[in-house]
């Protein structure tokens, strides 16, 4: 076999349809719309631009490529290191004619056209079996871009929309995803870490892992505040730190019990949290978020006994309406020595955690490092959609701010850690 078959042969086997990852791959069912939503450097251009080449290989003519800016479709989805110009064998790459703002496969006699959502008028006219639209959530006209493109889109038996974009908590967006025949995929910055430089990942989860833009912009989840919520994503945002204070006066582990097991149970919540300071000073600090699901009583009960131990904690803090007294039992039959204390819910879960969330506002409640699940559970607080749901975290959470920061109580002696 010669040197060019060969290289051939190793281009072969590396082509894009056997490297990409599941989430880059057109979903198999039905679709006309397929939204590829992902964090920064997650691979949606490559999927996009790899899909638009496939559709050229197959007998489509006219595309639509529609990006934010005219700069960004050059720059990006043309000429960017995955664009249309440097995707595929030498042979399958197009030409781009700037002053016509269009590319051209003349092997294929396909034909792109390039548009940019700051003119949704450009879309008004032209027709197309297929499109390419890349960062939905930044375009300056979103819905009257969308829909001037997909009027455009009326060749062949069903042209088909790829948009690829960084998630935000726009109206557009929830829209489109609500539709039918629109197929969501996801992917995250960690999955494509592959093709990416070390550095940058290390530095950007080191700055905004776990932070609400973080959760957005490598994630690719849409964060958003709902209506009613006692807690907002910038909230918990700003009450981020790095470490706590090495001078605390009490720890607590606080347990939300379910009061059935099994796979289908409420989660068990456990929270570990700390208290420094003393009078309009004092802050409460929050550790860990142990929560376990699906274990049975003596298994979570065994694991809160385990925080107990290894944050050096003073007391075990468990709900009694939802099986306070069988934490009790539990510990009791399991052996172990650790105190427990016990309260009781005479309030609604929201009308508990109200006074907690003031304590927010006023910045006397730090989150050492992020719990995306638990800051999730604190966000639908007092919201309709958080009614209907168990907040084991947030309830674990809210018994252990008030036991430190809200009851009267004396001033221990000091203890470092």
């Amino acid at each position: 076999m010669d040197s060019e078959m060969l290289g051939l042969l190793l281009d072969a086997q590396t082509s894009w349809a056997k490297t990409r990852r599941l989430d880059q791959t057109p979903p198999e069912n039905d679709w006309l719309v397929w939204l590829l939503l992902g964090g920064r450097g997650a691979g949606k251009t490559r999927a996009g631009a790899e899909w638009v080449l496939e559709q050229v290989k197959s007998g489509k003519k006219r595309i639509a490529l529609v990006a934010p800016t005219y700069n960004d479709a050059r720059e990006v989805m043309i000429s960017g290191e995955s664009g249309l110009l440097n995707i595929g064998f030498a042979h399958e790459r197009p030409e781009y004619i700037s002053s016509r703002r269009r590319l051209e496969w003349k092997e294929f006699g396909a034909i792109a056209y390039v548009f940019s959502a700051e003119d949704p008028d450009g879309l008004r006219g032209p027709q197309f079996d297929c499109a390419w639209a890349d960062e939905f959530c930044t375009w300056a006209y979103p819905e009257a871009t969308l829909s001037n493109l997909r009027l455009g889109l009326r060749l062949g038996d069903a042209p088909k929309l790829v948009m690829t974009t960084t998630p935000k908590p726009l109206a557009s967006l929830k829209k489109l995803m609500a539709e039918p025949g629109v197929a969501v995929t996801r992917a995250t910055t960690k999955d494509n870490e592959a093709n990416l430089s070390p550095a940058f990942m290390r530095s950007i989860y080191e700055i905004y892992g776990g932070t609400r833009l973080g959760r957005q912009e490598l994630n690719g989840e849409i964060m958003e505040d709902r209506d009613g919520a006692l807690w907002t994503r910038a909230l918990i945002d700003s009450v981020l730190i790095s470490a706590a204070p090495k001078e605390i006066q009490k720890t607590v582990v606080a347990i939300d019990p379910p009061a059935t097991s099994g796979s289908r149970a409420d989660a068990c919540g456990l929270i570990v949290a700390a208290r420094v300071g003393f009078g309009a000073q004092a802050r409460v600090y929050i550790l860990h978020d142990g929560t376990v699901q699906g274990l049975k009583p003596d298994q979570w009960a065994l694991r809160a006994v385990n925080l107990w131990k290894e944050w050096d904690a003073d007391y075990l803090l468990a709900e009694v309406n939802q099986g306070g007294e069988m934490v009790k039992t539990m510990l009791e039959a399991i052996g172990a020595q650790a105190p427990v204390r016990t309260v009781y819910a005479s309030k609604s879960k929201v009308a508990r955690a109200e006074p907690v969330a003031a304590l927010y506002e006023q910045g006397k409640v730090k989150h050492v490092g992020s719990f995306p699940k638990l800051e999730d559970e604190l966000c639908m607080m007092g919201t309709h959609e958080g009614s209907r749901t168990s907040p084991d975290r947030a309830d674990a959470l809210v018994w252990a701010v008030t036991d430190l920061l809200l009851k009267p109580r004396t001033q221990p002696q000091v203890r470092m850690v």
